[in-house]
């Protein structure tokens, strides 16, 4: 897969004009890619896809979603080049199809930006209640050793952390490169580090054994869970939800196509950049399926990752990537905290949010719009713990609803595509819009339905941003609201009888 991307990215990058000489460059626009996706999801995908699918099944996953959000980034990629007044992916929904549209796409990127920190707060959580972390001092404090959730301590621990991120950003510390700088080199190193002592203890039979997952490794994963793997097709199905939130933040290229140094290269370097990103997924989560014995790969605590270096590298490695993980994972929650504010601000200036979302104090922050987000994500933290799986039900929510603002992208491009006569561009957009509903409703249909109970209170708030700009709610935009709110209402009983596992 790398060498095709690097092949292909040789091809598209072949043109030398200049769009904006001060603009970001080639390897900056990868360095976009690569930053914006890694966060938490690839320390927990080692455990994740034990526990559902075999070696086989998974690396098929893999490519499977690499290819759906290729056709994705390019497709962004394309709207950014040929549209670079739009200001951000939110607006293409508005643009295309109107200010309802484009609300409903804004608010499922709020939604998720902010979910996601729930899922940061978890994972912060079960690395500190590591037997390798604080969790061997005071064992089950931060996090339940069981099912992973956040325990008393691990509450306390991971709310510090969240209102110490929000009032740094309401103090006005928007800008901090060189803190990202040094999370993404802690992201990168350690795993690549972990990567390389996975290679070394590779043992060839041990991943090769029920490759397919139909004998051995169903019966251990059914001895364990209470539920098989199943068929090589269930697996990938399985697999499809935990990979799309890795894949959260690959338009990190393409949204920046109006500032590249060359338009021309976005598309390269996102192909690239998805390429790296395979490369380190793929590493580390499928080759420790050939270091542990399938068995203790599905036991191990949440995340597994700790235990898999412990493993690997005695004494020392389960140390070592927990505090890698807690730096690499607070890094991205700052940044996630800053982006609902950002995307909250856009949407009140395109009036699909009330003025005061907007509203900003004496160092330039939206301070309403980020103790509205702190508040809410302290509830779902709290919430979480009472969940079967915290962490899974955090990340689930949170990518159900950034597919909604993709599914959008997407069907623009498919829009703008039509009309300026590009039947290439629209077949991309086509299959992006393809994947991304398909993957929804096959893997996160209970999570979708639960988001529309999130769009009910925005609705409220999208009403009087209609009425600040003079505007009425039309016939069109009280159907939907009306959709939205049945999904919202049947949504309760299905989480309540167990049909949509949550608790």
């Amino acid at each position: 897969m790398l060498p095709l991307c690097l092949i292909i990215g040789v091809l598209m990058s072949h043109d030398t004009h200049v769009d904006n000489p001060n603009g970001v460059g080639y390897f900056g626009l990868i360095g976009l890619v690569v930053s914006s996706c890694i966060g938490s999801g690839v320390f927990a995908l080692t455990g994740q896809l034990a526990n559902v699918a075999s070696p086989g099944a998974a690396l098929l996953a893999w490519l499977i979603c690499g290819a759906g959000f290729l056709f994705l980034a390019l497709s962004i990629s394309n709207v950014g080049a040929k549209r670079p007044d739009l200001d951000g992916i939110c607006a293409y929904a508005e643009e295309g199809f109107g200010p309802f549209h484009g609300f409903v796409s804004g608010w499922g990127y709020w939604l998720s930006a902010w979910l996601g920190n729930v899922g940061f707060g978890t994972m912060v959580a079960q690395v500190l209640g590591s037997d390798y972390c604080l969790g061997g001092l005071l064992p089950g404090v931060f996090s339940d050793p069981v099912t992973g959730n956040p325990a008393v301590g691990g509450v306390i621990i991971v709310s510090l952390v969240l209102w110490a991120i929000t009032f740094l950003v309401i103090r006005g510390v928007e800008s901090a490169a060189f803190l990202n700088a040094v999370v993404m080199v802690v992201k990168i190193a350690s795993i690549l580090v972990f990567i390389a002592f996975a290679i070394f203890s590779f043992n060839a039979g041990l991943f090769t054994a029920d490759f397919w997952g139909t004998v051995e490794r169903n019966a251990t994963v059914l001895a364990a869970n209470g539920t098989g793997l199943g068929g090589v097709a269930n697996q990938i199905v399985q697999c499809v939800l935990i990979l799309m939130w890795a894949f959260i933040g690959v338009e990190g290229a393409s949204v920046m196509s109006g500032r590249a140094r060359r338009r021309s290269e976005v598309g390269s370097a996102t192909v690239f950049g998805l390429g790296v990103l395979l490369a380190l997924y793929i590493g580390a989560s499928i080759i420790p399926y050939g270091v542990m014995d399938y068995a203790d790969l599905i036991a191990a605590p949440k995340p597994a990752t700790i235990s898999v270096f412990e493993y690997m590298a005695p004494g020392w490695g389960g140390a070592f990537i927990s505090w890698a993980i807690i730096i690499s994972v607070c890094g991205s929650w700052l940044s996630f905290t800053m982006l609902p504010a950002e995307t909250s601000s856009m949407m009140s200036e395109h009036h699909l949010l009330p003025v005061s979302w907007n509203k900003m104090n004496a160092k330039g922050a939206p301070q309403m719009a980020l103790l509205i987000v702190g508040v809410l994500t302290e509830v779902f933290i709290i919430v979480a713990t009472f969940a079967a799986d915290a962490y899974t039900f955090a990340i689930s929510m949170c990518t159900v609803t950034i597919a909604i603002t993709w599914a959008y992208a997407a069907a623009y491009q498919i829009k703008l595509s039509r009309e300026r006569h590009e039947p290439m561009q629209m077949a991309f957009g086509v299959i992006a819009l393809a994947f991304q509903v398909v993957g929804v409703l096959m893997t996160g249909w209970g999570f979708l339905l639960l988001a529309c109970l999130g769009y009910l209170p925005g609705f409220f708030f999208y009403k009087k941003a209609r009425q600040e700009a003079g505007e009425s709610l039309t016939k069109h935009d009280w159907v939907f609201i009306a959709v939205f709110a049945v999904f919202a209402v049947v949504s309760i009983p299905l989480t309540a009888a167990g049909i949509i596992a949550v608790f």
